[in-house]
């Protein structure tokens, strides 16, 4: 499903990667730990297709990130689910507008899909605030709104970059369980995050596999996490 091969990556100058390598198999349930500037958004990007590495490849539904045309790229996306740091809404459009947007990009009938955009903002608790913009959300709710336009097409892997980073534990809980619901669903769950406690506690609940970004290499994490 995702297969990363020989990567190295580099701003300015300065490496991020150096021959990074991980093959992610359908269904699974992944961690992204590392200190602040690792490079656990760089890693994320690349994984989604918008950065190129400069040595290896990414492999994401057997096809290689550095030769798909614009076509080839926005059809993967379709089938990914990208939940950013910043979440990145268009403020002027409401919170079901924002959802729905992948629909309009992949030019299917918003208007068809109603119930089913309904019916994921209530799974995500925000179908009273369907008509509210962006900046009228809390932290936590944007969050949530982010997931659910991620998950709008049903895609078979979802990206997550520090899905909780900017909420409580409370509600770092809740995105969780909206996390794994969909691992049980079959889908790819991989998240970056920083957040120790979180991933013991998804590991207490699901086979998940942690990977550590350090000293430009990508390994295992320990069993102590």
């Amino acid at each position: 499903m995702l297969e990363i091969s020989k990567v190295s990556y580099s701003y300015g100058g300065n490496s991020v990667f150096s021959d990074v390598s991980l093959n992610v198999a359908p269904g699974s349930f992944y961690f992204l730990t590392g200190p602040s500037g690792s490079g656990k958004t760089t890693f994320i990007n690349l994984c989604a297709g918008a950065l190129i590495p400069e040595i290896g490849s990414i492999n994401v539904f057997g096809k290689d990130t550095q030769t798909m045309t614009s076509y080839d790229l926005s059809k993967m996306r379709q089938r990914l689910g990208i939940v950013h740091q910043n979440c990145e809404f268009l403020d002027h459009l409401s919170i079901e507008e924002n959802i729905a947007l992948p629909l309009s990009v992949a030019g299917l009938d918003s208007i068809k899909e109603r119930a089913n955009i309904f019916e994921l903002m209530k799974w995500v608790g925000l179908h009273s605030k369907s008509k509210f913009k962006p900046e009228e959300l809390s932290g936590g709710e944007r969050q949530r709104a982010a997931l659910a336009r991620a998950v709008i097409m049903s895609p078979e892997i979802i990206l997550a970059d520090e899905p909780t980073g900017n909420v409580d534990w409370e509600m770092s809980q809740r995105l969780l369980t909206l996390l794994l619901e969909l691992n049980k669903m079959g889908k790819t769950i991989f998240i970056s995050t920083h957040d120790l406690s979180l991933v013991r506690l998804a590991k207490s609940k699901v086979k998940a596999r942690t990977l550590r970004i350090s000293n430009l290499k990508l390994s295992q994490a320990g069993a102590d996490l």
